[in-house]
Parts: structure tokens; sequence; C-alpha cells
């Protein structure tokens, strides 16, 4: 893939999507201002904590800019990056982009203390993706365009929507990368 993939690095654990990425052999850079964003073909908006992100993306004038990226560009955002792609979200401290039509839950899964890891259900493979909950945002309020991808415990963890993809869960903090690749690969065909 010739693709180059931003990771929004200002912070969060940015640096294992790249890692993620350099394992399936796609170039990345690390975005921290808006120029920075022209040379990328897609943009992960990582996890991290949801109204430290919001207010980042203003102070450095991402905000604008990110959306504006999205309308052409696909986008992939965990956990608290799922949060910023909502269209609503349960905590008034938070400005989200509006990427998405469905609203977000701010630590739907309970604090740091309820981190886990579960075997999550893929609508795009039969074999599950043991998938790490920390902190992890609630999904609700999906429009009809939304395609669900996988699901925890009868509960959306995982969406589409025309490019972008967006998740409960960070599939960065494992070695495995069907997320990445399935995101990857079905952004580029659309």
């Amino acid at each position: 893939m010739n693709n180059t993939v931003g990771v929004l690095a200002l912070q969060g654990a940015y640096q294992k999507h790249v890692e993620s990425l350099s394992r399936l052999g796609v170039k990345s850079r690390l975005i921290r201002k808006p120029s920075e964003l022209e040379n990328c073909d897609a943009l992960i908006l990582p996890g991290g904590e949801s109204t430290t992100i919001s207010l980042l993306l203003q102070e450095n004038g991402l905000y604008e800019p990110i959306k504006t990226f999205a309308v052409k560009h696909p986008v992939m955002g965990v956990c608290a990056g799922m949060i910023m792609m909502a269209s609503d979200v349960d905590d008034n401290r938070v400005t989200p982009l509006g990427l998405m039509p469905f609203k977000a839950l701010r630590n739907f899964y309970g604090r740091q203390v309820h981190s886990f890891t579960a075997d999550v259900k893929l609508n795009f493979d039969s074999k599950t993706f043991k998938a790490p909950f920390i902190r992890a945002p609630g999904i609700e309020e999906l429009s009809a365009e939304i395609d669900v991808l996988a699901t925890y415990d009868d509960k959306v963890v995982m969406i589409g929507y025309g490019k972008h993809v967006a998740l409960s869960f960070h599939p960065e903090l494992t070695v495995d990368t069907r997320i990445h690749e399935y995101w990857l690969e079905n952004s580029f065909k659309l």
C-alpha cells in the first residue's frame, strides 16, 4: 500500500497505532498541526481522554481541518477517538467532530479499574478478536446508514459509515492487525 496514514499525536496511545501500521507495511506520520494532514491519505484518531482531546483539537487548530479532511478521506476513531467522531456525546465538555451519525457514551464500560479484555464478534471475520476495553465508550442511537461491524455481549462496539470506522476497544494494543487491515482495505475501495 502506497498510502500514508496520519495518526493524531496530541495525546493518547498514538505510537501503538504507528507500530500496528508498520507491521502492515503502511507508512504513517504523526499529526500535531493542520499542515501535517496535507500528505496523508487517511487518519487515525487514537484513544486517550476525550475531554482533553476535544480541547487540544481546538487549541491546536485541528478541529475544522480534520472535519474538512474527513469529507474525502477515511478516518478511524478508537475509544476517545470514537467519541470525537460521534454526532452526539453524553458529556457537554466534549465537542465531537460529527463525522458519523451516532451517540457516544463516555466510560460506558466503567472506569480504568474496570478495564478488561474480551472476545469481540466481528461481522467481517469468522474468528473473534481479543479486544482490550479501557474506560471504553458505548455506542447508541445509530443512524440507519451505520454498519455494525463488531459486537460484544450483544452490544455494538465497532461501526462503519462510508470510509470511516469507529470502535470502543483498542486494537493497537494487540499484535492482531485485522481491524487496521479491514479499515484500510475497505476504505480505499470506496
